[in-house]
């Protein structure tokens, strides 16, 4: 491995790790050289490859054609650049430093809890992906059809989830989870395909898109009027005359519905939220603390001792701009 390369590894769709680097709104996967933090992506059109081995159920070709499902779906997004090139099937697995980039099945019967992760090769100086590799653990039970199966996990859903990864995604915060007797977590409501925790078995939400998803991927990868057509809220919660650190802020769009993300990623509780439609938006800031803070988050301090609050006036994005900043003041518990 080249001296200016390190090896990244994404948080996990059940069980989190914690990400690499601060984080930015909705996230966008960094770490930190030199004093700085580096946001990581693809310099070029990612090239991909697929393990030329199947499991009970999922043979390699199609596995590869529900990759491929997976991937149009965020080549689909019309404020979005990034494209993609399926370069064939290969021997080798995506454990593999190699210089290729591999999605396959692998099993790994430790991780229990764990369906898929993703791995990158990075260059430190610029943040530019060299190599992405995406492995589905075998130890589940996997679906390829068309309306999902009941007890299985439908690949379709987990590769689109893992490849927002592979853009230099990290997880958004937008969903809430029960809290099981077994120390696992159930989804009550999810707002994004980026959300930390799979939906369960036999369902086919994550296959769809949804505006956090796709204001990340557009701000990561914008097209050429992305910046110009939308907008950004910027502000800072604070608690009393403190900053909140990794406070999660929603701005929801009152004309369109639509909820997008973002995260207070300084001590003095600044924010920024770019992408969003613009039009009046009603600001939440509450705690990370409907799961675990490392999924989302890795600075140390993070504050979630706080109640939710919301701004008591309506902000509008200006169309090609940001909006003058403003606090929002929280309590604690």
């Amino acid at each position: 491995m080249s001296p200016a390369r390190v090896r990244l590894l994404t948080a996990l769709l059940c069980v989190a790790m914690a990400l690499p680097g601060t984080a930015e709104a909705y996230i966008h996967l960094a770490f930190e050289f030199g004093g700085k933090t580096i946001s990581i992506k693809w310099p070029t059109s990612p090239r991909w490859f697929v393990t030329d081995r199947g499991v009970a159920g999922v043979s390699a070709s199609q596995f590869q054609a529900e990759v491929e499902r997976a991937f149009a779906v965020w080549e689909a997004v019309p404020t979005s650049s990034i494209a993609f090139q399926f370069a064939g099937f290969t021997s080798a697995l995506p454990s593999e430093n190699d210089d290729l980039s591999v999605f396959g099945f692998e099993a790994e019967p430790d991780m229990d809890r764990v369906l898929a992760a993703t791995g990158f090769i990075v260059d430190v100086l610029t943040g530019d992906i060299v190599e992405s590799d995406v492995f589905f653990n075998s130890v589940f039970p996997w679906s390829v059809a068309a309306a999902g199966e009941p007890g299985r996990f439908d690949l379709r859903s987990v590769a689109t989830h893992e490849i927002g990864h592979f853009l230099g995604l990290g997880h958004s915060a937008i969903g809430e989870t029960e809290l099981r007797a077994d120390g696992t977590h159930r989804v009550l409501a999810a707002g994004t395909v980026m959300f930390p925790v799979s939906m369960g078995r036999g369902n086919v939400a994550d296959r769809t898109l949804q505006p956090d998803d796709i204001a990340g991927a557009s701000d990561l990868y914008p097209d050429g009027t992305f910046q110009a057509r939308t907008g950004i809220i910027t502000g800072r919660a604070r608690l009393a005359s403190a900053g909140v650190l990794g406070a999660h802020v929603v701005a929801f769009n009152v004309r369109t519905g639509s909820m997008i993300g973002g995260f207070a990623t300084s001590q003095d509780g600044t924010f920024r939220i770019a992408g969003l439609t613009p039009g009046p938006h009603v600001i939440r800031v509450e705690p990370l603390d409907d799961y675990d803070v490392e999924s989302f988050l890795s600075s140390p301090g993070v504050n979630v001792d706080f109640r939710a609050a919301f701004h008591p006036r309506l902000i509008v994005a200006p169309v090609g701009g940001a909006n003058a900043s403003f606090d929002v003041i929280v309590r604690p518990k």
